[in-house]
């Protein structure tokens, strides 16, 4: 590992300022993926910015009835948090599906959002990857890539985003705030993460220097009747090979309104709106289910030795939406 500085910032506005005068830094907040990326060499700053004690770790209700959630929140207390609980079950699920519980006592929540593929060729430094060298090439392609994109790669990479929280997100519009060195932004998570394309390397839309101070959460009366549901390699504790997070709302049979989004298919997130569409005004039965899958799928394409996903993505979607169309009937 390469020797780096360590500094603890006081405010948001010093935190910006510290990494915008020295380019090679990076911040820190719960260090969950930084540090082992650090460990590989995969990461190597000049110096660390400890961001863990700005008053950036509160979870309050808006004005208009949605959450908003600090960047520091750590995804234990988020996936505890009562309020989460009720209005976002979703939410709560898919953080505590994420990880052990001793790493979600350190993980934060803007650091869940910027956490770095897992494919094996990016964290090993003795293996091209455009992701970490642009122009290298994607050995995944011709080499292991079971648990690698079906959906939105190109032929410049084709890994998958890892986290289980940005799933629950992007089905629900969240919005991603920031402090950069010209004032406070924000940007819809459905923008946050950028299409793969030829420049697999720029992950995000978050200004250079820009430090995520937290996410709102609209007002969504479908996220009671919510749930996350992943499917991975081993019982416990692993990253997904295919997820769903889903939320239905239901009257006389009819779906009035779904959000639906993917995980472990694609570089980021993956919004189906292609499969909301088909639900939209549609009876909820699981017919209509299968169909909303497969209008989703049918854009997939899958590697050699991923095409598993498709049927298990499609085999989840449809029985997740089945068992919260039941219990809106209850």
């Amino acid at each position: 590992m390469r020797e780096f500085g360590y500094q603890r910032a006081s405010d948001v506005a010093g935190a910006v300022a510290l990494l915008g005068a020295e380019p090679d830094t990076r911040f820190l907040g719960g260090g969950t993926n930084l540090v082992d990326l650090m460990k590989a060499g995969v990461e190597r700053p000049a110096r660390l910015i400890d961001i863990r004690e700005l008053p950036l770790d509160g979870i309050e209700s808006t004005p208009d009835g949605g959450l908003r959630i600090g960047a520091t929140v750590t995804n234990g207390d988020l996936g505890a948090h009562p309020e989460v609980r009720r209005r976002y079950p979703v939410l709560a699920q898919a953080v505590l599906a994420g990880a052990s519980g001793q790493l979600r006592n350190m993980a934060t929540v803007g650091g869940n959002l910027l956490q770095r593929t897992r494919c094996g060729y990016f964290t090993d430094v003795t293996k091209p990857c455009n992701k970490r060298e642009p122009g290298s090439g994607c050995p995944a392609i011709e080499g292991e890539h079971h648990n690698h994109a079906i959906l939105g790669a190109s032929e410049h990479c084709v890994a998958v985003h890892p986290s289980d929280m940005a799933v629950a997100l992007t089905a629900f519009d969240a919005v991603v705030h920031f402090e950069a060195g010209d004032g406070p932004g924000k940007s819809a998570l459905a923008d946050f993460y950028l299409p793969v394309g030829d420049t697999p390397h720029r992950e995000t839309a978050l200004p250079p220097g820009a430090l995520i101070t937290g996410i709102t959460l609209p007002p969504t009366p479908a996220a009671v009747n919510s749930r996350y549901r992943k499917v991975r390699e081993r019982a416990s504790y692993a990253f997904a090979i295919g997820s769903v997070a889903a939320a239905l709302e239901v009257r006389d049979g009819v779906v009035r309104d779904a959000r639906l989004a993917l995980g472990a298919v694609a570089s980021r997130p993956w919004r189906a709106v292609a499969a909301e569409h088909v639900l939209a005004g549609a009876p909820a039965d699981p017919g209509t289910f299968a169909a909303a899958a497969d209008a989703e799928l049918a854009t997939a394409r899958p590697l050699p030795h991923n095409g598993y996903k498709v049927d298990l993505i499609r085999n989840l979607l449809v029985a997740v939406l089945t068992e919260l169309a039941e219990e809106a009937a209850r």
